[in-house]
């Protein structure tokens, strides 16, 4: 019995494996940042000398950025919280609200949201910038984000699904 709980406790311990990866992420994030200075920067310095559609193209890339940002963030300290360890954040003011339900089934329908929030904004620009693009393009990008929303969709109904069962199953006991 003791081998099996070393095991056991060593199975336990593997969870930690993942912290580098989310520190990967972190890094990732601050990649994020300077692509988002940089474009804010060249935004501000043509200010006057781009066309509406150029302006609307930048600034639909900066919110194409933070909405990977968040995706981000809710990635690191949603993954790390539900699969590594509990982050102690009780009663600290910036305590996301979405941080004190989280579980792997939020976080997927979270995450799924967010992709189609981001391919939300690429098939934006796309349009925008449609005279440009091949029709199969266009056509590929429309069914790729129709894709993510049946999958959301999907996603976030087998999390209904789950959710009730296991409420039953709690009720019955």
């Amino acid at each position: 019995m003791k081998l099996v709980n070393k095991l056991e406790g060593f199975i336990f311990w593997s969870r930690w494996l993942q912290a580098p990866l989310y520190l990967g992420l972190i890094a990732a994030q601050g990649v994020y940042v300077y692509q988002f200075m940089h474009e804010l920067i060249h935004l501000v310095s043509k200010a006057g000398s781009l066309s509406e559609a150029e302006v609307m193209l930048i600034v639909l890339g900066l919110i194409d950025v933070v909405m990977i940002a968040n995706l981000l963030v809710m990635v690191i300290v949603g993954g790390y919280e539900t699969f590594v360890s509990r982050l102690d954040l009780e009663g600290h003011p910036d305590q996301p609200e979405w941080l004190s339900h989280v579980n792997a089934g939020v976080l997927k329908v979270k995450l799924a949201t967010a992709l189609i929030g981001i391919s939300s904004i690429h098939l934006l620009k796309t349009f925008i910038n449609a005279a440009q693009i091949d029709d199969r393009v266009i056509l590929w990008q429309a069914v790729i984000h129709a894709l993510f929303l049946v999958s959301a969709f999907m996603i976030a109904m087998t999390d209904k699904v789950m959710t009730q069962t296991l409420a039953l199953q709690h009720q019955q006991h």
